[in-house]
């Protein structure tokens, strides 16, 4: 007995109503939450590891320390300690205030102000302040501040309005009920009098799902997620709740579904790490070489055994040392210099895009944020993105638009080109706009079948009429579906007015009078069914069924007789869906008696069921649901954000895949898919809705085999798994990562899978079969989603698609953990939730500006840090391998060609402006031309302007410019050479010329990858070499007199008039690079690639000839839009599939609400 207490007691939570100190024994966790990346505890050691796991940091920090090492070092001993703690300091400042905007925000919420219960009255406490058990009274307009049972509102029979859009991205306003128990304490005396327990589940992150009792004195009734209120969903519409706190801070649903603010790199800066290895193994050699060749020296130099006296017998052992002298010497071949410019271009490039006055959205006074500028150039990578719908691709406003009433189309606004008109049949064929609907009801033939139809629509639903209290003579509809509250709307703007919601009856008004209808029974939609009914008893005592559904289930109950207006409805059907439009199918029939009375009992005896009581209603529905005459049709829009079908069509010419992933139902999402492009008409669905983990898991395996048969045999296929493990059941398998680029030339495929199936699908046995599907069709659609599911498609592409850079976009909370999962987040800001927007790294307005972010803020980042990073690479590895041929020259003695304080001045001063103007303001084509041509895009998909490849091909070139300078330079002015005032030229003068001819070289270079020229660039590659000039022959006169760099003594003489310095600055540049511009030439000319051919389509702006067969597309595109209505067409229904018949049955609209 004690042992399943102890089970009992571990897997539920206990809560005592009005008892806090036995809740406050429980030790239950506080409310207080924190988003932030870092706290005062682990701020140092998460910046450390992440700051040092970049190499180049790692590396300094190496070099740095041996640097102390006696006299090991020929360079100063802080020379690299001190330029790393500037750069750590920099990236800390930046990291503390970007974090700390986020404990802003934290702060914000956790001191809210919340009534809770104390004693007999409410007192306003902070949300921080808030425990389990407390019972809190929340307001209009207000949010939960934990998760809450609902105990009683303002509203008859405790219920409630919540919005959701957090949660689930959903704005539509959902219905929430207390139990029966708990509706009458309507005062804090009442509900501080009340006694009992709560026993709940553990906390868990399912925002569909609650178990829990409340048990009152001996009663224990059960509670549902319809008692259930989450922290993040907002009450609306409803005057006052009373809720007890069940789950409080971290342990609510919504906080677990939130994700760690992770730390991001981007692919390029991944790959800068790789290539730091590479050079740091290129140093070893380097020092390597230099060291044996001093071993070598010192065993059999005579020079060093007779006259130096250097004891042989210790050369061997000093071979370390002189390895790491050599180290340090030439440590400045990995870049310091190289990550700060990057991070100054980075921050550059995101104001840049907060600049941007096309992203600007007016509506919402929005422009374009880059949050976290370090990640710009991984916009011009992106394979996927996952897209949230409601908010995000949709503004989740539904507008009553069109409708076919007794076969003859009316539309709210009709163009001319579909004013109504006589063919050349003589058929009549068009729209008439409203007016003239309202005009036929009263002079037409047809007014009985409009009478019927708006009646219909009025009386056929599960909305709520809400008096405004700031409006007396307004009503507010509160509607589980948005389609059904457009309809309702639809018919109050044609003179239907539902005014009143009886238990039993609902009131419409319209021709100035009120008729009251008798609700007898209603029959639920589900997406089985695909239908509504509603039972009526008309003001004259007549009983009929009223019907809306999809196409496809109302013309299988239609009667065989007396249906004169389905095929016109049927072209009218058609048009709409071939628009886009959210179609319903309109139909009554009238019911005897004797039927009903009938049909009754057997819907009374279903209703009781216990077992299966869904299917039973659904069987007694069908009964009735049967010879039905067709009135016509309805056509919604759900209006799609401007510019998003455009959008989505331009991405997806850009190679990118887009994956919605939303809370809302699979047949709007699928409707939704069709009308903002993102499946085609050409396009074949697969569907996975299935209820058991080995159905979905059958499902998926069957259909990827057959879609793999599909697929030519000539692709190379590849297994799923890897080596010999397979074979071993007891080892686990190895899942070797999807290519991204791999497509197939079969037929285009979308996969539509609902929540329930993708719970099952992310399952360890069935993900990497789901993700390769997946992976293989053009479109996704995950449906009825949680926030979580979100983050874990997000992150199981991200971490099996081999190379794929993702991108999450959305609106709302519900959207946090995809947007943090993916490798660039990005969130709509001035729209329901800003709390995307807040935990993104950029922010943009609208959908539609995601095009230019990519595809032109996104192509022209990428292309600018893959230059600046080869061209800083090129140019300290240039600079440090002439160190390299010199070490031969002077028998490997460590000596450096030149002076520290210059060399410091290299990456400081003289070769910094080059690759900024390059990183800033260089664009390979316009603007214009990356919109006009998104195919560019996929430049940066495959990593064309920054491999390996183009990596070690830059090396290659630093050791050919490298040698030559040396080279030709030493011919032309080495050592020993007499100076006109009889001294001897030292290596001093030597390095100095080198030195100016190797910045000579290196901004030629610079010159030579450029593409566009503006002032800076100029200024950059030109005035570098200017203050060279000037600074030399300064700081020669200066440096020496100040007490350091006395080796530049009186080198501005013979320096300047030396022809040979003059003749060698010129020529020897000039020599270097005639192979970098030979082979430009080459590659444009014979090795030409895509963008070759833009920059001459823009330079010499050649008009676009190529054949657009606009009339073959537009005929092509009119057949398979026919063949896709008739396969499937959307349809205009996305409430909650069951419990709302039973709410609105005992709603009272007439009666007074309470206080509180």
């Amino acid at each position: 007995m004690m042992a399943f207490q102890e089970e009992e007691a571990s897997s539920d939570r206990v809560i005592y109503l009005n008892e806090p100190a036995k809740n406050e024994a429980q030790k239950f966790l506080h409310n207080r939450i924190s988003t932030a990346k870092y706290n005062a505890f682990t701020f140092i050691f998460k910046f450390l590891f992440e700051q040092f796991s970049k190499y180049a940091n790692l590396f300094f920090l190496f070099i740095g320390c041996i640097q102390q090492i006696g006299d090991l070092s020929p360079t100063n001993k802080a020379g690299t300690l001190l330029p790393l703690g500037i750069v750590l300091f920099a990236s800390g400042v930046k990291e503390t205030l970007e974090d700390l905007k986020r404990t802003k925000q934290d702060t914000e919420v956790n001191n809210r102000d919340i009534k809770v219960l104390v004693g007999s009255e409410f007192i306003v406490k902070k949300w921080k302040d808030v425990v389990v058990g407390d019972i809190v009274r929340v307001e209009n307009g207000q949010f939960f501040p934990a998760d809450l049972v609902l105990l009683s509102s303002s509203e008859p029979d405790a219920l409630c309005y919540i919005e959701t859009s957090n949660l689930d991205g959903e704005t539509n306003l959902k219905i929430r009920q207390g139990l029966q128990e708990t509706t009458d304490l309507l005062s804090p005396e009442a509900v501080a009098g009340l006694e009992g327990v709560i026993k709940s589940e553990l906390p868990n992150n399912s925002l569909y799902t609650f178990e829990g009792t409340l048990r009152l004195s001996h009663k224990e009734v059960p509670l549902d997620p319809a008692q259930l209120l989450l922290r993040g969903a907002m009450l609306r519409n409803t005057r006052w709740i009373y809720g007890v706190v069940v789950f409080t801070g971290h342990e609510t649903k919504l906080m677990k579904n939130s994700t760690a603010t992770p730390s991001k790199s981007t692919k390029v800066e991944r790959m800068v790490n790789t290539q730091i290895v590479f050079l740091f193994l290129i140093l070893v050699g380097m020092a390597t070489i230099c060291a044996l060749g001093t071993l070598n020296r010192s065993l059999n130099s005579p020079f060093e055994q007779d006259v130096i006296m250097v004891n042989v017998a210790q050369a061997p052992y000093m071979v370390l040392s002189n390895f790491l002298t050599f180290m340090i010497l030439y440590n400045n071949l990995i870049p310091l210099s190289l990550i700060v410019t990057m991070e100054f271009v980075k921050f550059f490039l995101g104001t840049l895009i907060n600049s941007d006055i096309d992203m600007y959205h007016e509506a919402s006074d929005t422009p374009a944020t880059a949050r976290t500028s370090s990640l710009v150039e991984e916009l011009g990578q992106i394979d996927y993105i996952f897209s949230d719908k409601t908010g995000t691709l949709t503004c989740n406003v539904m507008e009553y638009k069109m409708c076919s009433i007794a076969g003859i189309g009316y539309a709210e606004v009709v163009s001319d080109e579909k004013k109504a008109r006589i063919d050349e049949n003589g058929k009549e064929v068009g729209h008439y706009d409203f007016r003239r609907l309202t005009s036929n009801l009263d002079n037409h033939p047809t007014g009985p079948v409009i009478n019927e139809f708006l009646t219909l629509l009025s009386v056929c639903h599960t909305v709520i009429p809400e008096t405004s209290e700031d409006e007396p003579g307004k009503i507010v509809y509160q509607a589980s579906s948005p389609d059904e509250g457009a309809l309702v709307k639809g018919a109050m703007s044609l003179g239907y007015t539902f005014t009143t919601r009886r238990p039993k009856s609902v009131t419409i008004k319209h021709h100035d009078r009120d008729e009251e209808y008798e609700v007898l029974n209603i029959c639920e939609f589900n997406s089985t069914r695909k239908r509504m009914s509603s039972l009526i008893r008309t003001p004259s005592g007549q009983i009929k069924i009223y019907v809306k559904g999809a196409d496809t289930v109302i013309f299988e109950r239609l009667a065989k007789e007396g249906n004169k207006y389905i095929d016109a409805t049927n072209v009218h059907l058609e048009e709409y869906a071939s628009e886009g439009l959210r179609t319903l199918c309109i139909a009554y029939r009238d019911v005897p008696e004797e039927e009903y009375a009938e049909w009754s009992k057997l819907y009374d005896k279903a209703a009781t069921t216990i077992n299966n009581r869904g299917d039973a209603l659904d069987k007694v529905a069908e009964m009735i649901e049967k010879d039905l005459i067709l009135l016509g049709a309805t056509a919604i829009e759900d209006k799609l954000q401007d510019g998003v079908p455009d959008t989505i069509h331009t991405l997806a010419t850009a190679g990118i895949k887009l994956w919605v992933l939303t809370g809302d139902r699979q047949e709007t999402a699928i409707n939704i898919g069709y009308s903002c492009k993102l499946l085609t008409e050409d396009m074949s669905l697969i569907i996975c809705n299935e209820d058991t983990h080995f159905g979905t898991k059958e499902y998926l395996e069957q259909k990827l085999a057959a879609v793999k048969s599909g697929i030519e045999p000539t692709e190379p296929q590849r297994s799923n798994y890897q080596g010999f493990t397979s074979l071993l059941p007891f080892m686990k398998k190895k899942f070797d990562k999807v290519n991204k680029d791999a497509d197939h030339d079969a037929e285009p495929l979308a996969l539509i899978i609902d929540g329930k199936s993708l719970s099952f699908a992310l399952e360890d046995d069935i993900k990497f079969t789901f993700l390769e599907l997946a992976c293989l069709c053009k479109a996704v659609i995950c449906c009825r989603v949680s926030p979580l599911q979100k983050a874990l498609v997000v992150k199981l592409v991200k971490k099996n698609v081999n190379g794929a850079v993702t991108l999450a976009i959305g609106d709302g909370a519900n959207d946090v953990g995809m947007i943090q999962a993916a490798h660039v987040g990005v969130g709509i800001s001035g729209m329901e939730g800003l709390q995307a927007a807040r935990s993104a790294d950029f922010a943009i307005g609208q959908f539609r500006f995601l095009r230019k972010l990519l595809l032109v803020h996104g192509g022209w980042a990428y292309s600018r840090l893959s230059k600046l990073i080869l061209y800083s690479f090129y140019k300290n590895i240039t600079l440090y391998l002439i160190q390299l041929w010199f070490a031969f020259d002077n028998g490997f003695s460590g000596q450096t060609l030149f002076e520290s304080w210059t060399q410091s001045a290299y990456n400081v001063g003289f070769a910094v402006l080059q690759p900024m103007a390059i990183g800033i303001f260089d664009q390979y084509v316009s603007a214009r031309m990356l919109d006009k041509y998104p195919q560019m895009y996929r430049l940066g998909q495959r990593s064309e302007f920054y491999n390996h490849t183009a990596f070690w091909a830059w090396i290659a070139n630093s050791f050919f410019h490298s040698l030559i300078m040396y080279k030709a330079m030493a011919w032309m002015y080495g050592e020993a050479t007499m100076l006109p005032d009889g001294r001897i030229a030292n290596n001093w003068l030597l390095g100095q010329m080198v030195y100016t001819t190797d910045l000579l070289t290196i901004t030629w270079k610079a010159a030579l990858i450029v593409d566009t020229w503006v002032r800076f660039t100029f200024m950059a590659i030109f005035g570098s070499i200017g203050l060279w000039l000037i600074a030399f022959p300064f700081w020669c006169t200066v440096g020496p007199l100040m007490g350091i760099s006395t080796e530049l003594y009186g080198l501005v003489q013979p320096t300047f008039t030396a022809p040979a310095f003059w003749f060698g600055i010129i020529l020897i540049p000039i020599v270097s690079n005639l192979r970098d511009y030979a082979w430009k030439f080459a590659k444009r000319n014979y090795f030409t690639r895509s963008y070759h051919i833009i920059q001459e389509i823009q330079k010499y702006n050649i008009p676009d000839y190529r054949p657009r067969m606009e009339w073959f597309k537009k005929a092509v595109y009119k057949v398979r839009q026919n063949q896709r209505t008739k396969r499937t067409r959307g349809f205009a229904f996305s409430q909650n599939e069951s419990g709302q018949a039973n709410l609105i049955r005992v709603y009272d609209t007439t009666r007074r609400k309470p206080r509180g």
